[in-house]
């Protein structure tokens, strides 16, 4: 599909009655399929790839930023294009999977690039599906951006449609309510820029050395000795 202009666009939407940020997004993510390059500059939220003495800056999810190769090196990744009236923004991914994934968030009402990116920041991708298909709200609400009821949107959004996604080992994640103390161990360490993931296994693990109860103090504490 070929757009040449605003109005065209409009007319278009018209026609077909979808939004014009749908419409531009599900054009644009099919314009480039990956970039491949030189890897310039790293930052938690943001990459440089120069391909060709051009550089690409490419807006990431926190778990990229932790793969990447050395400054230098050679990375390759998946790439969505986000054309909107004040802004052209690539997003950036190391697999087709999480790029795809990022697209199906996106797509959520009430959930933006920035949320999308947080999501799969925070949890690993197969993760992330089980605690949508197990419709694990409270672990959901510790990312950052993602509310109560944005964590429910997910699961009645995207439950179904990933139910036929493969899930390697994946976690056996309570339904239950957090206790008030492993909860708030978690969110601290969420705080100190470890993921819900990492932070959920570290509390759980330290709640695990001994059969008395902790005070939030030495529960944090005992948790980052478990990282």
């Amino acid at each position: 599909m070929y757009i040449t202009s605003k109005k065209r666009i409009e007319d278009r939407l018209k026609e077909s009655g979808k939004s014009i940020e749908l419409e531009l997004y599900n054009y644009c993510t099919t314009m480039f399929e990956y970039l491949r390059g030189q890897l310039t500059e790293a930052a938690p939220n943001k990459t440089v790839i120069e391909i060709s003495g051009i550089g690409y800056a490419v807006s990431i999810p926190l778990s990229t930023y932790r793969k990447l190769p050395n400054i230098g090196a050679t990375v390759r990744l998946y790439t969505c294009l986000s054309i909107r009236e004040d802004a052209h923004i690539l997003y950036g991914f190391l697999t087709c999977d999480e790029r795809d994934l990022f697209i199906s968030l996106c797509d959520v009402s009430g959930i933006g690039p920035k949320t999308a990116l947080a999501l799969i920041g925070h949890l690993e991708i197969h993760d992330l599906y089980t605690a949508i298909s197990q419709a694990h709200i409270s672990l959901l609400c510790k990312i950052p951006g993602v509310g109560k009821k944005t964590a429910e949107r997910l699961v009645v959004e995207l439950r179904d449609r990933i139910k036929s996604h493969q899930l390697k080992n994946p976690l056996d994640l309570p339904s239950c309510k957090e206790p008030s103390t492993a909860a708030d161990a978690i969110s601290a360490l969420i705080n100190l820029g470890y993921n819900a993931l990492q932070a959920q296994k570290a509390v759980h693990a330290a709640q695990a050395t001994r059969s008395e109860a902790f005070s939030l103090p030495e529960l944090i504490a005992t948790a980052l000795r478990q990282i």
